[in-house]
């Protein structure tokens, strides 16, 4: 008998002591029993940024040990998406997947219900998405030394086309005529789609787009490559130089998409979100699936990133004041 009190008396004992430890010390939760992240993205489904958002979701929410959950509030330039964002609980578990439009808005909407750095939280900047200058075949040019000669022996004749005002295919076509010094006309269509049709047909006959977009395109025979956008040519179309190297140093411009959270968010929940972020873009698979919506992946740390939003500002400020482009 007092054997057996001895035994249970011992048992009480580690499980004090158990306890004691626990006190000090978090438990990791289960996966199944954590809430969900939200990772909203202020564009439609089916666009490019909502595409590499549903592409990191599953990975990142196995990196994150919870499920994280897409979540599309588009319309007005994603401004409605991103005031949910900036308003969004500071405990990362709201997060969003946003594009360059963020650092053009402010310039191209006379108010916005937020400020576009102050009330983020940048953790990491995903990738870019280099853009393509392309032609109609119709048009006597192929290379950019060939394009710019076209435009200045035929001053305001041309068109390019682009998804509409103040959108990156705008901006990029704006910052072209800037630099080449050519009198180009500007049409603005309502989304990606019309524009791209009308460029097959003629009706517009010099843009930009997406390397994703231009690619089956180009191999079709409907458009013809011109340069890219960005400063460095890109590996999905090696022999088609950039801008840059064509005459035009000072040209480079691209679209990107990053990853935010809500201004004021703790410097280490950051940091661990970056981490499992860069963790999941260096996955086989998810660099396959990013590979071919033409996003060149940096993950830059958050560090990086706030520099790197002041930049983008300033630049698509500039731009911005040239094209005279506005929505309300």
């Amino acid at each position: 008998m007092q054997t057996s009190l001895i035994r249970h008396a011992r048992k009480a004992l580690a499980a004090l002591a158990t306890l004691a430890w626990l006190g000090g010390h978090a438990i990791p939760a289960r996966a199944e029993d954590a809430r969900p992240v939200r990772l909203i993205v202020p564009t439609q489904p089916g666009s490019q940024a909502d595409a590499v958002a549903r592409a990191l979701s599953q990975p990142l929410g196995k990196q994150l040990g919870q499920s994280v959950v897409v979540e599309n509030i588009a319309g007005a330039g994603g401004v409605p998406g991103t005031q949910q964002i900036v308003r969004a609980p500071k405990d990362g578990s709201t997060l969003g997947l946003i594009s360059s439009n963020h650092v053009i808005n402010p310039f191209i909407y006379k108010s916005l219900p937020y400020d576009a750095l102050k009330d983020i939280t940048p953790i990491t900047v995903i990738g870019t998405l280099p853009l393509v200058l392309v032609v109609n075949p119709a048009v006597g040019a192929h290379n950019p030394k060939e394009l710019i000669a076209l435009l200045q022996a035929k001053p305001g004749e041309l068109n390019y086309g682009s998804s509409g005002n103040g959108t990156v295919l705008h901006l990029a076509g704006q910052l072209f005529a800037s630099e080449a010094k050519v009198d180009i006309r500007h049409v603005p269509y309502k989304g990606a789609g019309n524009y791209t049709t009308d460029l097959i047909g003629g009706q517009v006959q010099i843009g930009f787009l997406t390397v994703q977009a231009v690619l089956p395109l180009l191999k079709a025979g409907k458009l013809r490559a011109i340069a890219v956008s960005t400063a460095q040519r890109v590996p999905a179309l090696p022999e088609v130089p950039t801008l840059a190297e064509s005459g035009l140093p000072r040209y480079s411009f691209d679209a990107w998409l990053a990853i935010v959270g809500p201004a004021g968010m703790p410097k280490a929940a950051v940091q661990d979100l970056q981490s499992k972020i860069q963790a999941t873009l260096q996955e086989r698979e998810v660099q396959e699936h990013l590979a071919a919506q033409g996003l060149v992946v940096t993950a830059t740390g958050a560090d990086a990133a706030v520099p790197f939003f002041k930049r983008e500002l300033d630049k698509h400020a500039r731009i911005v004041r040239q094209a005279g482009a506005t929505l309300n």
